[in-house]
């Protein structure tokens, strides 16, 4: 996946049946905050971690996001309209590298699904989520997508499974208090999807 692309220029494109023209391209946090912020302050994005948060904390947190290395936010859309919030991270440059032993190759993702919209499309997070894959494993250095859902989630934690992670233990991600970011401590589980498994599942 190209990090250094434009906000409006698309990095990954392709077309699926039954849902159209799926894009993915860089989050712009000056264009995408008001969708972002009505997205992660309802209470279906309550795993997220920022049901309380204003337009303008909301703007400062992907500000400062698309200004690192190391943490990047995306967004898919579907036939044009944003659909699903994922951002890609280097777990070593991440709390969850205190959690479990990362590899070369290894690179972390969170994702939200955004409101449905219209009536029901069976099949469209999972087709949301293959497109996620795809993107992310398109560079052939990346070996492993590693998640970390609240342990909470369970429907997260079951639509990882049975996109093929493998659900590994419960962790406990450290709190975070630096003077430019704040996270508290997160009881997640950890999953990991490998390529050879993505590849045999026919995802790329």
């Amino acid at each position: 996946m190209t990090t250094d692309a434009s906000q409006d220029r698309a990095v990954h494109e392709q077309a699926l049946d039954g849902f159209g023209t799926v894009r993915v391209r860089r989050l712009d946090p000056e264009r995408d905050v008001d969708t972002i912020h009505s997205w992660v302050t309802q209470e279906r994005a309550r795993f997220w971690g920022m049901g309380e948060a204003t337009r303008e904390e909301v703007l400062e947190i992907y500000r400062h996001m698309d200004g690192l290395t190391t943490h990047h936010a995306w967004l898919i859309e579907c036939e044009g309209r944003p659909v699903m919030l994922f951002q890609t991270y280097d777990p070593e440059a991440d709390r969850v590298s205190e959690c479990y032993a990362t590899e070369p190759g290894d690179v972390g993702v969170h994702l939200m699904v955004g409101p449905p919209q219209g009536a029901p499309r069976p099949g469209f997070t999972a087709a949301m989520l293959s497109v996620l894959v795809v993107c992310v494993l398109a560079d052939p250095s990346v070996r492993r997508i590693v998640a970390e859902p609240d342990i909470r989630n369970a429907k997260a934690v079951e639509r990882l499974a049975r996109t093929g992670f493998e659900i590994g233990p419960e962790i406990v991600l450290p709190e975070i208090d630096l003077p430019e970011v704040f996270l508290p401590e997160k009881k997640a589980r950890l999953a990991i999807l490998h390529r050879e498994t993505a590849e045999t599942r026919e995802l790329i």
